[in-house]
């Protein structure tokens, strides 16, 4: 298994576009941010599941941390996703709390498969089950489930109609001893629930009864 890595951002502009450097005299990162960081850096996870680092956003927070993630199986990607962590140190008052985490992930599928009106609401539910299967508090979540179709016409008619799926969340991870949130077992559920939409089967003996959707007829070769 491959351990997570990513950029870390200590510049960032604050939630009132105030600089981050005004607000915290432009030093180290506070500890509760660096130890929830350091634990996402060293998190263990399934093979399939490719992190690298990515470009942290600049405005949504005065400190944050990016992953991208990508489901692959052999040299075809079956779905991808970045996930952010934020940091105010002053807390925030729509997060009731300071940390957040936000995250989009996206996957192909069967015309048919995006055609199923309670599609949105299982999506949903995998990102909230999957929190829930490893006890983990969190809070004030929140979202959106989009389905796209593509159909071709002309010179690219000749193209199967393409489907895909997203999802936008963000939560509020609860934090433990320290002010410092489980972030290691965050990312664990995040990558169970891009493993679920990439449709790979459970990772371990007491998954079976997890549905995921099927895998797309002609996965992106990388």
């Amino acid at each position: 298994m491959a351990a997570a890595q990513g950029r870390l951002s200590d510049g960032a502009d604050g939630m009132d576009d105030t600089k981050e450097g005004d607000r915290n005299g432009g030093g180290t990162p506070p500890l509760p941010f660096r130890a929830a960081v350091d634990a996402l850096r060293t998190a263990r996870l399934r093979p399939q599941i490719e992190i690298e680092p990515a470009p942290a956003p600049k405005r949504l927070a005065p400190f944050a941390y990016a992953l991208e993630a990508t489901v692959v199986d052999g040299d075809q990607d079956l779905a991808d996703g970045r996930l952010v962590l934020l940091y105010d140190p002053d807390g925030h008052e729509a997060w009731r709390g300071s940390f957040r985490l936000v995250t989009l992930v996206r996957a192909e599928l069967e015309p048919e498969m995006a055609a199923d009106p309670l599609l949105p609401d299982v999506c949903w539910s995998w990102l909230t089950g999957a929190l829930q299967a490893r006890s983990l508090s969190y809070g004030e979540a929140s979202g959106t489930v989009t389905r796209a179709s593509s159909h071709y016409f002309g010179g690219l008619a000749e193209r199967p109609a393409a489907s895909q799926i997203e999802i936008r969340a963000s939560w509020t991870p609860r934090e433990g001893l320290g002010g410092v949130p489980d972030t290691a077992s965050h990312l664990a559920s995040w990558c169970d629930l891009l493993a679920q939409v990439a449709g790979l089967p459970p990772a371990g003996p007491g998954d079976a009864s997890v549905v995921t959707l099927p895998q797309r007829r002609d996965p992106q070769s990388r």
